[in-house]
Formats: structure tokens, sequence, C-alpha cells
């Protein structure tokens, strides 16, 4: 990343905040959030390079509000001050053309406060040039299969009230597959704001042993209950779901909830289960939509306790809460799950007999109010027996409850935790991830 590149792009969102902020009307106020990016694609297959190429995008998104009516415009952000005063322009004049033929919204929060932060993260990925040697070196002989992305993400808000947050950082992630003829693979992520080869060798060597175990037969298994060890990869899957109707203040209030159990104190979790948010790493910005700093940690889950949910202003005003910053969606942002006691050493000889499962797909509520998910095993899941790893398994179907694997059948968590990355794409690179340890649990339901 070069520091006179995000100057010149943090220099022009400034300019464009201060002109807004001159031509707004007396009864008027408004919102400016700035998405922007200089990333390095490159997509790998059987090892090879595919596609390559750099993306240098950005877009802003104007809120105007008056009269307890808003609306918003998205419009492309360039770093050029010419071309994007005059799409800005635009875009306010439409929003003073059509704001008058909208509704009333009696929850519309209005831009409040004085906040200010600004936070540049430097980091030290590999040029654009050195992706492919550093990428390939030890997947040659492999069936390779990936995508990596790196560079420069910026979050930045501004609005009428004075609030103005600017966050930059330097990342890259590298999502990808180690296929064997049969069609079975091993997955894994390497992320970071620092490439390190020695890292990446060790991940790609696990995978590699892995691999070879996946070239045994399949073994059967029949659906049942077994003791089950979750690397951390299936547990960042199983804890996204909390951000699909479970820690939002919203879902509660509305009934929708998978938490709403827990909320009522009517049940608790295992006392070894803790979660909250955790800014501290600088993977994502602490403000949201509205320009408000989230706490550096917030604690959800202490020891099995609901202790605080995710309640954004506008939930806050409908409901007579007090708001702690969370985004428009009251989704996690920075998940971390506090480890336990459980020794890498350790995790085998503790499973004894049943499943090591290494990933998730197709999780879905299958009862929200008892916290039931549904989804099915991934990639390189083994049966083990004797603390001893025996075979490979076939894909299996499972349907449980949170109150059960975080509750009375939560054995314990490793005593190392893993970033997982989020890896997506869509419409921009996605920043942050869940920091998390393994898991090891009794009698796990598995249906098909």
């Amino acid at each position: 990343m070069k520091i006179e590149e995000v100057s010149t792009l943090e220099f022009s969102f400034n300019q464009l905040l201060e002109t807004l902020l001159v031509k707004k009307l007396e009864n008027e106020q408004f919102t400016v959030k700035l998405s922007s990016e200089r990333s390095q694609f490159t997509r790998f297959n059987q090892a090879k390079v595919r596609q390559t190429g750099f993306v240098a995008d950005g877009w802003i998104e104007l809120t105007l509000m008056t009269d307890q009516r808003s609306s918003f415009r998205q419009f492309p952000f360039t770093g050029n001050w010419e071309k994007d005063w005059q799409s800005a322009y635009q875009a306010l004049q439409e929003l003073r053309d059509e704001l008058p033929l909208l509704p009333v919204d009696p929850y519309l929060v209005l831009p409040s406060g004085n906040n200010t932060s600004r936070e540049t993260h430097i980091g030290n990925i590999l040029p654009a040039e050195a992706v492919v040697t550093n990428v390939l070196e030890q997947v040659r002989e492999l069936d390779f299969t990936g995508i990596y992305a790196g560079g420069l993400v910026i979050r930045a808000y501004g609005d009428s009230s004075g609030q103005k947050h600017w966050f930059a950082t330097d990342s890259f992630t590298l999502d990808y597959s180690l296929f064997i003829s049969s069609g079975q693979a091993v997955k894994g992520t390497f992320a970071g704001s620092n490439w390190d080869q020695e890292a990446y060798s060790v991940k790609i060597n696990e995978g590699k042993q892995q691999l070879k175990l996946l070239a045994n037969r399949a073994k059967e298994v029949p659906k049942g209950q077994y003791k089950t060890y979750f690397a951390p990869a299936a547990v960042a899957d199983l804890l996204s779901m909390l951000s699909w109707g479970a820690v939002s203040e919203a879902d509660i209030q509305q009934g929708n909830s998978a938490l709403a159990i827990l909320s009522r104190q009517d049940k608790q979790l295992s006392p070894k289960f803790s979660l909250r948010e955790n800014f501290q790493l600088g993977l994502v910005p602490r403000f949201n939509q509205l320009g408000e700093m989230a706490a550096p940690e917030l604690s959800i889950i202490d020891k099995g306790i609901l202790v605080n949910t995710l309640v954004n202003s506008r939930t806050a005003k409908e409901y007579q809460k007090i708001a702690n910053g969370a985004n428009s969606s009251e989704t996690l942002r920075a998940p971390e799950v506090i480890p336990g006691n459980l020794t890498y050493e350790q995790i085998l000889p503790s499973l004894d007999t049943g499943l090591y499962v290494s990933n998730l797909h197709y999780l879905n509520w299958s009862d929200r109010p008892t916290g039931r998910i549904t989804g099915m095993t991934r990639y390189a899941c083994f049966w083990i027996e004797n603390g001893e790893i025996i075979a490979p398994i076939e894909n299996l179907r499972f349907d449980e409850s949170l109150y059960r694997f975080w509750g009375e059948n939560l054995i314990d968590f490793t005593n190392i935790q893993e970033f997982i990355p989020e890896v997506g794409t869509y419409e921009s690179r996605q920043l942050g991830g869940s920091l998390v340890p393994g898991m090891l649990v009794n009698d796990f339901t598995y249906t098909l």
C-alpha cells in the first residue's frame, strides 16, 4: 500500500464532505459512506493461473434526511474531485426532489455527536508480481484451486453533525482447496496483513497430510449421535448463524431470535462458552453506518449467560433500549470465542471414538425458537477410533440445537484460536472474520 495513494483518496473524501456541509440546506441532514479498494485478484485452478488482474473500485452512498424522511443514492468514487463532486451534486438534487414524495419514518435516526477516528494499517503483503510464485511454490504437484485477493481496503464515514471516520487497511485472503482424483478435497484459508511464507508452508503441509488420509476408502457412518470435534473453520460456520436471527435486539423484541430463551434467562449455555465482539485486533472499523463507535470490546455471552445483545440506534429508539454501536443489521462484526483448555495434542485422544469435522456448509435454522441448526459436513472429515484417524467419511447432514452443543454437551474448546477470514468479494472485498478455537462436543446429532 502506498501512503501517498491513501492520502490522496482521504483528501478527496474529506473535500467532498466539506463541500456537502456548505451546500446543505438548513433543514437538511446527511450521511456519507465510502467503500473503496485497490485489490489484486488471482484465480488458480490445477496449480495454474487462470485469471489475474487489478481492481480499483469505490462507491459513495449519500443519504439525505429532512422532515423525518430519508432516501439515498450511490455513485462511483474515483478519487478525482471534479468527477466525484459532479456525481454527488446530481445525487443531492435528485434526493431533494424525491424526499417530499416519501412517507414519514417514525424511527428515523438523525446523525448526532462529534465522534472522529482515523486508522491506517500498513501491512506487508505480497507485491502483485510475487503472488503467483509465492502461492504456487508449495503446491505445484497438487491439484490446487483457489483465489487470492489482496491490497488496500477503505471504509469511511462523514455526516452533517461533524462526525468523521477513516479506516484503511492492507490485507490479503487466500481461499483454496486441494483435490484428489476421486473429487474429495481439503479446504483451507490463509489470511492476514503480513504474508508469512513459513506459516503458509505449514498450512499447505497440513493439507497434504489430510489428502493422504482422504485417499483411503470412505467409511459409511449411520445416522445417530456421535462425539464430535469441530475444527475452527467449522466453529466459525456455526458462529455465523448467530448473526442471522440470534444476537440482534430487534430480533429478540420481534420474537425472531434463536436466543429468546436465553434472553428471558429461562436457560443458559455451558459456562465454558463465552463470546465477545473484539475490535482491538483492528481488522474492521469500529464505527457503524451512523458514525457511532462501538466499544473496543463488548461481551455478548459470558460463561453461558447472555449479557448483551447488539443494539443499533433505530432499534433503541423503537424499543426504548440503549444503543451500543451495532450496525444496521445488528450482526457480529468482530466475533471472538474465548479459548478453553484442550491442547492440540489432546484433541484426538479426548475425542477417542467419533467424528472429526473440518468444515460445514448449507447451514440454516431448522427450528429457530429452539436454536436448532441444520447443515452438512464438508471436505476433509474423518472417523476416529481410539484416538486414531481410521477413514474419511461421506458427507453427513446434521440437525442439532445450540442449546445442546454450546450447552450441556460442550466438553471443551481448544486453548488456541484460529482466525477464519471473511473471503466474500460480492460487490467488494469483505473485511474481518472470526477468531475461534476448535470445539469438542458430546452426542452431536446426525440425521442423514
